[in-house]
């Protein structure tokens, strides 16, 4: 099944829970509701393949999870508007895939972290031993993986300075300007462990909320000697998604 067929499908799923709907008996006060279940079903769809296609930081993905909350008529109308006007733009590009090709800023972010490491260790390999970049500390990783985005990114803002926190301003590593992303990168050393990183990746969770640029949040943590014992724990313990700031964080040895 095609993308737009997909799309289409999900607007009539969003038509049939709208035809759930039962008024309150007279006399009754309240908001009258959809069948839940339904209403549901069709919302965790329809929020996964905006996401899946696109991103979490997309308008699409955006406008229908801050409007289609509770299984209201009026959410369900707003959130097939949405659906709607999905279709008409692929309809405007004149090919029926067109717009999905569209990439997923995060998920490109997040191959570059899967892949970090092996591009790090390649290039230790040259030919008659010349010089090359061994990343030895946080700056040799900003370096390289500021050059690994420029394969997907044009308007890379380096070194921008972050909002204050208690009165004192600090250094983001990278803007995404157009994505409205920041990414964050971090190497683990001596001293650099666990519940230091996690502390100071709060701390900048708690930064980027009021940054006016900022919509997500990408945390690059590269941990090649494996000092983090529960990565992935520390990545959900951080994760989050909600209206004011999306946070990813990636922890790759």
């Amino acid at each position: 099944m095609s993308d737009a067929d997909k799309l289409e499908r999900l607007i009539e799923k969003g038509r049939a829970v709208l035809a759930t709907h039962k008024p309150n008996p007279p006399n009754v006060i309240g908001f009258p509701t959809l069948d839940i279940s339904a209403f549901a079903n069709w919302k965790t769809q329809t929020l996964a393949f905006l996401e899946s296609r696109f991103s979490a930081t997309s308008p699409y993905y955006l406008e229908f999870s801050n409007k289609v909350k509770r299984p209201f008529q009026s959410a369900v109308q707003t959130g097939l508007g949405v659906l709607e006007g999905l279709r008409d733009d692929i309809d405007d590009s004149g090919c029926s895939t067109g717009v999905f090709e569209t990439a997923n800023p995060i998920a490109q972010i997040e191959n570059l972290c899967n892949r970090f490491h092996l591009i790090a260790t390649q290039l230790r390999e040259r030919h008659e031993d010349r010089q090359t970049l061994d990343v030895q500390d946080e700056y040799d990783v900003q370096d390289l993986f500021h050059t690994l985005l420029l394969l997907h990114f044009e308007d890379i803002r380096p070194e921008e300075w972050a909002p204050s926190n208690a009165g004192k301003s600090t250094r983001m590593d990278f803007l995404l300007k157009q994505e409205r992303i920041v990414v964050e990168i971090k190497k683990t050393r001596k001293g650099l462990d666990s519940k230091t990183v996690g502390n100071e990746l709060i701390e900048d969770i708690h930064r980027y909320q009021s940054h006016p640029d900022c919509d997500a949040l990408i945390c690059f943590v590269y941990d090649p000697e494996g000092r983090i014992a529960n990565p992935r724990g520390l990545e959900n313990d951080l994760r989050r998604r909600d209206d004011k700031l999306i946070v990813e964080v990636f922890i790759r040895q």
